[in-house]
């Protein structure tokens, strides 16, 4: 006796990938999400490629997960896919003190991040007009 299969969360035509503790506050991380949000994975890929933040680097292999994971584990098309979702959320908060003076010390928090990339293939209306 095993427990009963967990239904899929996503749709037919999504597929995810989730990057947890990544070492960014959720604040900075929610930037860079915003540049790939509903855009074409192409356009997202290059805006992330040029982007000067740092943290674009890591989002951009959490994404290219994401497009892998639509062609090998659901079989999508990979040039018709788009960001749908890009959903950040706080981790875990590393706290560090810091000497100061006379005696007194002051905290320092250095805030961690997770974030989930949601692409879905769209489905083209052009097909339909042209046929």
């Amino acid at each position: 006796m095993s427990k009963p299969k967990h239904p899929r969360a996503l749709s037919e035509n999504e597929a995810q990938a989730v990057g947890r503790n990544i070492r960014t506050s959720p604040r900075k991380l929610n930037l860079v999400a915003g540049l790939i949000r509903n855009e074409p994975v192409s356009q997202a890929l290059a805006k992330l490629t040029f982007s000067k933040r740092r943290i674009a680097q890591q989002v951009k292999t959490i994404l290219e997960s994401a497009i892998a994971n639509a062609e090998n584990n659901h079989q999508l098309d990979v040039d018709r896919l788009v960001v749908s979702r890009a959903e950040v959320g706080k981790a875990m908060v590393m706290r560090r003190f810091h000497a100061r003076g006379r005696g007194r010390s002051a905290q320092i928090e250095k805030f961690f991040s997770h974030i989930k990339i949601v692409v879905a293939e769209r489905e083209d209306n052009d097909e339909g007009k042209a046929a």
